[in-house]
């Protein structure tokens, strides 16, 4: 029996092969727990259609990715935070501050959880932020760091 694989199967193949499997194999395993489909004519066109938008969706992604990425690199984030004397801060700058004084000053919304802060900023200054903005875009983020 043909069927055409929806996820990927161990030793078997990748999702979007047709194979050739047993019919026994076929029905009770593979169909049953929902990892292939008999390989239809009108199965194989939907999953082509289906992998088409996805492709198309994925595209219009990486594209508005892009454009945050330029955003976010054309401006300097400012952030004031209580220092001693000689600049040191009392506690670090977190990426959750970073992430909420993007949201507040220019109205960007990355997760803190994509904002990456090594090493931990403890000083005054100029600093480099990478943020990871998903498909393998990162951008680089100028922060600086005031006393208050």
């Amino acid at each position: 029996m043909k069927v055409l694989l929806i996820k990927d199967v161990p030793n078997l193949g990748k999702a979007g092969e047709v194979k050739d499997v047993k019919d026994g194999y076929a029905k009770n395993f593979l169909i049953a727990r929902g990892f292939a489909k008999i390989a239809t004519k009108d199965v194989i066109e939907a999953w082509e259609k289906e992998q088409q938008k996805r492709k198309e969706m994925e595209a219009k992604e990486i594209e508005e990715l892009k454009k945050i990425k330029e955003k976010i690199e054309s401006i300097t984030l400012t952030i004031r935070h209580k220092a001693g004397a000689n600049g040191a801060l009392f506690g670090a700058i977190t990426n959750k501050e970073v992430s909420e004084e993007l949201k507040k000053q220019f109205g960007i919304e990355i997760d803190k959880k994509h904002i990456d802060i090594h090493p931990p900023i403890k000083q005054t200054g100029e600093y480099d932020i990478d943020i990871k903005l998903g498909h393998g875009i990162h951008a680089t983020l100028k922060l600086i760091v005031e006393a208050v």
